[in-house]
């Protein structure tokens, strides 16, 4: 795979704005993360940054940024890179006062909601979850055997002693209004990983697509991986997706629990949805409240 060609990795400004920024400690880490995103969620980009707008905040503070990272650090980071990705476009006088004023205020209050999205344990995803459970170990997270090796451990458990371990992981609030750590928490944790790195593969195809135009209107030849049947455009995409999940949570996690240990974070399909809804249904004559 050419991955100059087919143009999958977003290649941010980060290391621009934060020499620009000088004095302020934002990390570079949380920036490149923010910028990545936006990118992915299908900002304009004028001179390498995404031109931002009130929905494209609200999309990233709100929606997306807990699907995926787990910081090792302060989680205002995310909100302080937001911030100073503001005080840039202003200083390149892409926002008016008025904008300004107003994507600041949103900025300020969001970046303080998504400190504690991050917090809840309902809205967690397996990378997520294993990157938490793996610090709290003392697992060397950089050096992938060591991962394998309690991964490989962790399975040996049963169901209820993980389930006591998710119960306990570090830097989660606990949440029953879905009843805790049981059957709906692990389906709902499930859907919401399936669902983040689609949305993942969704964004990196379309930045793709869009890079990708100018050599149809230059008449030059189309990647092999899109020459074909797709299956290797395809197969680029989520190992790009999984890759950058990792950057955000523990490298090469995300890979790992996709490819070698699904049994330790399941995924349900369509069927075990079905049969998850069959089960909660109320037998027939039962009351239903």
């Amino acid at each position: 795979m050419n991955d100059e060609d087919l143009q999958l990795i977003p290649h941010t400004r980060a290391a621009d704005l934060t020499a620009a920024a000088a004095g302020q400690d934002v990390p570079e880490e949380a920036l490149r993360t923010v910028l990545a995103l936006l990118e992915l969620s299908g900002a304009r980009m004028h001179d390498g940054y995404p031109e931002l707008s009130s929905a494209l905040l609200e999309q990233l503070l709100y929606e997306r940024l807990h699907l995926y990272v787990q910081p090792g650090g302060d989680p205002a980071a995310y909100g302080a890179a937001v911030l100073l990705l503001i005080e840039h476009q202003r200083a390149a006088r892409r926002l008016n006062s008025k904008r300004y004023e107003r994507l600041r205020e949103e900025a300020e209050w969001q970046g303080e909601v998504l400190c504690g999205l991050l917090r809840r344990a309902d809205l967690v995803t397996w990378p997520r979850l294993y990157a938490l459970l793996l610090w709290a170990d003392g697992v060397d997270t950089a050096d992938r055997e060591a991962v394998r090796a309690w991964l490989d451990a962790f399975r040996e458990l049963t169901q209820e002693q993980r389930l006591e371990a998710f119960a306990a992981v570090p830097d989660l609030d606990p949440e029953e209004r879905d009843g805790g750590w049981g059957p709906t928490r692990l389906l709902m944790v499930g859907m919401a990983t399936d669902g983040a790195r689609l949305l993942l593969e969704q964004g990196l195809m379309q930045r793709s697509y869009r890079n990708l135009a100018e050599l149809t209107a230059l008449g030059r030849p189309m990647p092999e991986e899109l020459s074909g049947d797709f299956e290797d455009f395809e197969a680029a995409v989520a190992r790009e997706a999984l890759r950058l999940y990792g950057e955000w949570t523990v490298p090469g996690l995300p890979a790992l629990l996709v490819e070698e240990y699904p049994d330790l974070a399941p995924e349900p399909g369509t069927e075990e949805i079905e049969a998850y809804l069959a089960d909660q249904a109320p037998a027939a004559g039962e009351p239903t409240d």
